[in-house]
């Protein structure tokens, strides 16, 4: 088994995908409307992202801004998102949902997870803004298919987080520490020496994959420096 570390990033589109693949992606994360920290994309764009690479894809299951699943009908066209990308040939996807007191949204978690039945899937950074980190885990523990937390171990990014995903990576293996940890929110590659040597070796990069900002594309260059970083 490979030991290399794992080098998610954002694409919102084939060509971003295709430079990503490029620079050595091992896989892609793919969601719209950056202005609202990514929300679900089309079937379409999913269609066409899946047939330019052959890296895995994890698609974004989030309607509106912020970590709250919304209204009941909110929640169906979230479920119909699914069902709709499941027949597209999704098989991996990134959720997560919060209650208005910041514990876990079981119901609508549980709801998607039955929905993509089978699939793996990423509980996104609403861990960071979880009332308790630890409870959440262990209560989603033993859900199916979870198999990634996305995290910047706090709500302001890697730089307030660090201790906190250090003291995490030192409980991998532990009840509710299982799941991989994939680290993303203000992530540099100052950062990774420390990272890497907490034994955490899961990285996810979305502005830092774009020299032009979230108006410009994904260039393979930059995403190559994250790689060999990674591989030195």
């Amino acid at each position: 088994m490979s030991n290399r570390a794992v080098l998610e990033v954002i694409a919102l589109d084939a060509a971003d995908a295709i430079a990503a693949q490029s620079g050595g992606a091992d896989r892609l994360e793919l969601v719209t409307d950056m202005a609202a920290d990514g929300l679900t994309p089309s079937r379409e764009t999913f269609g066409r992202i899946r047939a330019a690479v052959d890296i895995p894809l994890r698609v974004m299951l989030r309607l509106t801004d912020g970590f709250s699943a919304g209204s009941h009908d909110d929640v169906e066209k979230l479920v119909r998102a699914a069902r709709e990308l499941r027949a597209e040939g999704a098989d991996a996807f990134v959720l997560g949902f919060l209650d208005r007191d910041g514990n876990p949204d079981l119901v609508t978690v549980e709801r998607l997870i039955a929905e993509i039945n089978g699939c793996s899937w990423t509980f996104h950074r609403a861990i960071d803004r979880a009332a308790d980190r630890d409870g959440l885990r262990k209560l989603l523990a033993d859900l199916p298919g979870l198999d990634t937390y996305l995290t910047a171990g706090a709500a302001a990014g890697v730089d307030a987080g660090l201790p906190t995903l250090l003291a995490e990576a030192a409980r991998q293996g532990e009840p509710g520490y299982r799941a991989h940890i994939l680290v993303g929110g203000g992530l540099r590659l100052d950062h990774l020496p420390e990272l890497l040597a907490a034994g955490i070796d899961g990285f996810h990069i979305g502005g830092a994959a774009r020299p032009q900002g979230w108006s410009g594309p994904v260039d393979a260059a930059a995403v190559r420096e994250w790689r060999e970083t990674l591989d030195a």
